[in-house]
């Protein structure tokens, strides 16, 4: 895939184990306010990230842009694709739509998305991340946003069948102070943010690191603020030919870590799936055909 697919957080990830230590220390600064980072003057970047003006240009050009200006302008159009309402969206995507019936379009964005939010993936972090979410001496804490509440709820749902002491966290700002109540060093927030980025969700984010509780953020290519705060963060490419963005990446992760728990944690798994089949049956909430 060429560079033009990338965002700079992209091709900074794809380089990074062949930049130099200056380099390096200054990718981590560009990602660490990424991408309002980039956006002032060369010398402040380099005062930012302490290292030289010229390793700044360096980094730029090894990074395939022809100099600082080209990179910063970049940077801007990542930043207005970052804030784009579900109209502007639309209106990009209906000025340059390819010809062919739009499943074929939906579809083709959607594996390209797949396919390039998989190659960023560090499978220590996936691991990392999982064994976490198994890890029942932690208390397991979901909260999701406006739209992403839904991918919250799916996670919820499972988590709740495979392993105790789960709690699904409303995210409006009146309800989530009543949960940080008893929050520690030791527990788990899984938080889904993605654009536009929700101040209720970075607060409650904010509280619960505070409070000593491991983040693992679900976001997108453009990385919600809380992947400063976050122990594992996991980003997935968002953007089809649509008003609205597109969670197929982001539910591909989610179910895959449903899957990775439920093995390491099969056996108290099988026993907690074996009791809630008992109250089913009890219930007749299901329907029996033998």
């Amino acid at each position: 895939m060429g560079d033009a697919n990338l965002t700079i957080a992209d091709r900074i990830q794809d380089r990074l184990e062949n930049l130099t230590r200056a380099e390096r220390q200054l990718a981590h600064s560009i990602l660490e306010n990424y991408p309002a980072s980039g956006l002032g003057p060369i010398t402040t970047l380099a005062n930012d990230a302490d290292v030289s003006t010229p390793t700044v240009a360096r980094m730029v050009q090894k990074l395939g842009f022809k100099g600082y200006p080209e990179f910063q302008a970049e940077l801007r159009e990542e930043l207005r694709a970052k804030v784009k309402s579900p109209i502007a969206k639309h209106d990009t995507w209906a000025e340059g739509a390819p010809s062919g019936h739009v499943l074929n379009r939906f579809t083709e964005a959607v594996i390209d998305n797949i396919r390039h939010s998989l190659g960023q993936i560090d499978t220590a972090d996936f691991d990392k991340a999982c064994a976490q979410l198994a890890d029942t001496r932690s208390r397991l804490n979901i909260v999701g946003g406006r739209i992403t509440h839904t991918m919250a709820e799916y996670l919820f749902l499972h988590m709740q069948m495979i392993r105790p002491d789960v709690i699904h966290i409303q995210s409006t700002s009146n309800a989530w102070p009543h949960y940080l109540l008893d929050v520690g060093p030791g527990d788990t927030f899984v938080i889904f943010d993605v654009r536009r980025y929700e101040s209720n969700t970075l607060k409650l984010a904010e509280m619960a690191h505070q409070r000593g509780a491991k983040i693992i953020l679900f976001t997108d290519q453009w990385r919600s603020p809380i992947h400063r705060l976050a122990h594992v963060s996991f980003s997935s490419r968002i953007v089809v030919p649509s008003a609205w963005d597109s969670a197929a990446t982001t539910l591909l992760l989610v179910e895959t870590v449903i899957a990775a728990v439920q093995d390491l944690s099969w056996e108290t798994t099988k026993n907690r799936m074996h009791t809630l089949e008992e109250m089913f049956d009890q219930t007749k909430l299901f329907r029996k055909f033998t």
